[in-house]
């Protein structure tokens, strides 16, 4: 085919092409969520602590060890879980331990959750444990804030120690 024939062919294609294209860009209509509700996301990764304080090696300890393996401190490389809660309004909507990734479990512990509330004024209160607290239950980093979530807000709540701790942002 050569000339018009071929334009009127490629024509014949890429119309009903872009018209469905143009068809489903519009339709079917989309929503995160439903209007007159916020979505919260918790996406926390993090590495706590270590499980074990690191251990000061001997002389005898380092004389044994070949030379390229003395190191003057012994580090176990397990991490603690992540514990974590998020309450609203006084009500516990979600709580998690997470492990850390890795064989050794010594990677980031890693969390996502998705809340959905209804638009207006709530409390939210965030609890984070990265440390070992042999038989406590205390959480070593909270944050306790009252906001005002309209319809379509998307407040995420995430960890950054370099910055203070928990952060929520919007």
């Amino acid at each position: 085919m050569k000339g018009p024939a071929r334009v009127l062919a490629q024509a014949a294609l890429y119309v009903p092409l872009m018209a469905i294209l143009a068809v489903f860009s519009r339709w079917p209509a989309f929503e995160h969520i439903a209007p007159g509700e916020a979505l919260v996301r918790l996406s926390i990764a993090h590495a706590a602590e270590r499980r074990f304080p690191c251990r000061k090696r001997s002389e005898a300890e380092l004389a044994k060890l070949p030379p390229n393996m003395r190191a003057a401190e012994d580090c176990p490389r397990e991490r603690v879980p992540l514990a974590l809660e998020l309450e609203v309004d006084g009500q516990l909507l979600y709580a998690a331990e997470v492990q850390p990734a890795g064989l050794q479990k010594d990677g980031l512990a890693t969390l996502y959750h998705r809340q959905v509330l209804p638009a207006g004024e709530h409390r939210i209160v965030v609890r984070l444990r990265d440390r070992p607290l042999p038989g406590v239950r205390e959480f070593n980093h909270v944050r306790d804030e009252r906001l005002i979530l309209a319809g379509g807000d998307s407040l995420v709540i995430d960890f950054n120690a370099s910055r203070g701790g928990l952060e929520f942002r919007r």
